[in-house]
């Protein structure tokens, strides 16, 4: 039976400061989080008391310094947690990519008053999200504004327009929204979610990742104040031009799931109480082919997380190459964003093939929705096709061939 996960959580949980990669209590998170997961996808159950647990954890602030209150991780340690959660549940995972991604363009910034101020908000536990996409725009992915507008206001900014696919923007704190300036420019936004005019829906209808709150964010006539608008021109801006943490992210969820497969492969043919008649074993256990196939599930496990990880290298990297120039770091930077590009047209076939290899060690059964297995692909599937892997090949070539830079900024 599985526990209520309100009980769990106030009777065994407890943080006495930021978690770090290495802390006991992140475990005893992650094993929370898993407990309710596919309860959750099944009868989409939004995870609120998920959240607010890593609010109270302190998990968004493990990549800010210990100095400055947090967890003081690496980009590799960041990345061995998202496959730890990616395994725990994919879609809480997902919820908090955006995060991520935000608090690491600011940590990339220049510590003005307005970032640090930011950063402590992380350090107390804000959950950030992000509304980016808009339907208007003739190619997705981009960093086209025709919507979203900020028009002046005395001393400040009104905002209007609607963004969608604002992916864990429904559970956050704080949410980062591209706009178009007043000069026609394009500029970034860093408001509360609370602000009078800001709607978050959760209309977000894919049949996987169902419970990120990938939903619409509306913008009626919304009070931005002169300060909470990051300019172009600003120089406490994020200048790094590939937009790497994004992408590795998704690409870490699918290694993470890969894990949760083995799992539950091994607790299938373990607890199976029958097999073929025409199998070469009576044990299920035993059987040779069910134990090849479980074997291959663990190899690809191995497999995508070493190449995840392997390229969260490349972004402990940049530090060092920002230090030598604008040119290294770019250098440095095209080298991280071609590794995370190549890592995910592998990891993601990794995660598809093993998610189908579960249903080969089952059979019919394991089709039954009360075993809610086929969230494992479904999750996959629909993480992958965030650039779609075609798109991904095609630039890496090109870049190979004939030297062509990869695609700067945007979502690539």
């Amino acid at each position: 039976m599985i526990k209520s996960p309100e009980k769990f959580a106030d009777r065994t949980i407890q943080f006495s400061a930021p978690v770090t990669a290495n802390s006991p209590e992140l475990q005893t998170l992650f094993d929370f989080i898993a407990l309710g997961a596919s309860e959750r996808d099944r009868d989409r159950i939004l995870p609120y008391n998920v959240v607010e647990l890593i609010r109270r954890s302190r998990l968004g602030a493990l990549r800010i310094p210990v100095a400055e209150g947090g967890g003081g991780s690496t980009a590799r340690e960041l990345f061995e947690v998202v496959i730890r959660l990616g395994d725990a549940d994919p879609n809480v995972a997902h919820i908090v990519r955006n995060h991520f991604s935000v608090t690491e363009r600011i940590l990339r910034s220049e510590r003005t008053q307005r970032n640090r101020r930011w950063l402590k908000a992380v350090v107390d536990g804000a959950i950030i999200g992000l509304a980016s996409t808009e339907l208007e725009a003739k190619r997705s992915g981009g960093r086209q504004v025709v919507n979203t507008k900020l028009t002046p206001d005395g001393d400040g900014y009104r905002l209007n327009g609607t963004k969608y696919y604002s992916t864990g923007s429904l559970y956050a704190d704080l949410i980062f929204v591209r706009v178009l300036a007043p000069d026609g420019s394009t500029a970034y936004i860093f408001i509360p979610t609370n602000r009078e005019g800001l709607e978050l829906v959760d209309d977000w209808d894919g049949f996987g990742q169902r419970l990120t709150g990938t939903g619409t964010t509306t913008f009626t006539n919304v009070r931005v104040e002169a300060e909470e608008v990051i300019f172009e021109t600003d120089t406490d801006k994020d200048d790094l031009p590939y937009n790497i943490v994004p992408q590795l992210f998704l690409t870490a969820i699918n290694a993470g799931i890969i894990r949760s497969v083995l799992r539950d492969a091994t607790a299938l043919i373990l607890n199976r109480p029958r097999t073929f008649y025409h199998a070469v074993s009576e044990q299920a256990s035993e059987d040779p082919i069910l134990q090849q196939t479980v074997g291959q599930i663990a190899a690809n496990a191995f497999a995508a997380e070493a190449i995840v990880l392997a390229a969260a290298d490349g972004l402990d990297r940049l530090p060092a190459a920002s230090v030598q120039g604008e040119e290294a770091e770019t250098a440095a930077a095209l080298a991280t964003s071609l590794s995370a590009s190549k890592a995910k047209l592998i990891v993601d076939d990794l995660a598809l093939g093993s998610a189908t290899l579960l249903f080969e060690v089952g059979g019919a059964s394991t089709t039954k929705k009360s075993s809610n297995f086929d969230r494992h692909w479904r999750n996959v599937r629909t993480l992958s096709s965030h650039n779609p892997n075609h798109f991904k090949a095609r630039a890496i070539g090109d870049y190979e061939i004939n030297g062509t830079p990869l695609p700067q900024r945007g979502f690539f």
